[in-house]
């Protein structure tokens, strides 16, 4: 089975010097390059209704088309995965991940992922590119994510998303007291040094800004709510580590723990054993693709995020501090 797809992209000013391929991967991040470089082998993307090569260099302002037939997108195994569906209809799907479930097949992860479970409730997401995941939530973040289950929804979705118009709101709890709330505006990349890692970058890398605020101070930690403009993977680990409040339990951004002062044992124990990055994607608002109307989901805290706090003031408590 077939669809069309069919897209535009203007390249930005800041893209000039930029192969015509690696332009296509940023502003047609849904497809993979080799499919973006075949489309444009083949002249199903075109530059300013031109057939180009591949490594053609950019100057910023080019019109960029993609008129192609869309093909099953991989070789994935659809599976029968327990899904939390917040929302469903016919062009949109809206679920509650848990922690502990990668969101997309890669090395190491071929099976058992989100997509895997996608494919077994909605066959069709085959044709779709990633079948139908235009954001993602890693590995032990839990929380709301959308799907599209049409090319429409699809392109209008990730059209939302690079317009910055579709608001994704996160609790997490930090070690740390805040002052207040505030706003990061830091690039991220890849670590220099460290491939699998993100890092804050001085020099190259991509706009990240992220907005927090204080729900409830604790004696070492922060209960804040974040608010994303942009989407940079690992972006609130990476930004809240950089200004020295790193997410509870996060072992990639946080470091060695390190035992808070006059703690009661269950918190210290609760702290010990928190198996994952205390993040949850709490709300999310978007236009729906189809009818033009606003829609917002909220999900509270999982158990086990909800068992720290109880913790933490079960902590603060303990004695006049």
């Amino acid at each position: 089975m077939t669809e069309t797809v069919e897209y535009e992209a203007i390249v930005p000013v800041d893209m000039m010097g930029a192969r015509l391929d690696f332009a296509c991967a940023e502003l047609f991040s849904e497809f993979s390059r080799s499919r973006l470089q075949a489309w444009i082998k083949s002249g199903n993307l075109t530059v300013n209704g031109e057939t180009r090569k591949p490594r053609d260099k950019m100057l910023g302002g080019e019109q960029l088309r993609l008129l192609a037939e869309q093909e099953e997108q991989g070789d994935w195994q659809a599976e029968n995965i327990p899904l939390d569906i917040v929302y469903e209809d016919d062009d949109i799907l809206v679920i509650n991940k848990p922690a502990n479930l990668v969101v997309h097949p890669a090395a190491g992860n071929a099976s058992g992922t989100l997509l895997n479970g996608l494919l077994f409730h909605c066959p069709d997401l085959i044709n779709i590119p990633r079948a139908g995941i235009v954001h993602r939530l890693d590995k032990d973040t839990t929380g709301l994510m959308v799907v599209a289950k049409s090319l429409q929804a699809h392109a209008d979705l990730v059209a939302q998303l690079q317009e910055r118009s579709v608001s994704r709101e996160y609790e997490a709890v930090v070690t740390g007291v805040m002052t207040g709330g505030g706003m990061v505006e830091a690039n991220i990349g890849r670590h220099p040094k460290q491939r699998q890692k993100m890092a804050v970058l001085d020099f190259g890398g991509k706009e990240a800004i992220t907005h927090y605020r204080v729900i409830k101070r604790y004696k070492n930690h922060t209960h804040i709510r974040l608010k994303l403009e942009t989407g940079r993977t690992h972006q609130i680990r990476v930004h809240m580590a950089h200004i020295g409040y790193p997410l509870v339990g996060d072992t990639a951004y946080a470091g060695r723990f390190k035992i808070p002062k006059n703690t009661i044992p269950e918190l210290l124990d609760g702290l010990r054993n928190f198996g994952r990055q205390a993040l949850h994607a709490e709300c999310l608002g978007l236009i729906h693709p189809i009818s033009g109307e606003y829609m917002e989901w909220q999900r509270p805290l999982p158990e086990d995020m909800q068992a720290l706090i109880g913790l933490l003031n079960d902590d603060a408590r303990a004695e006049d501090w």
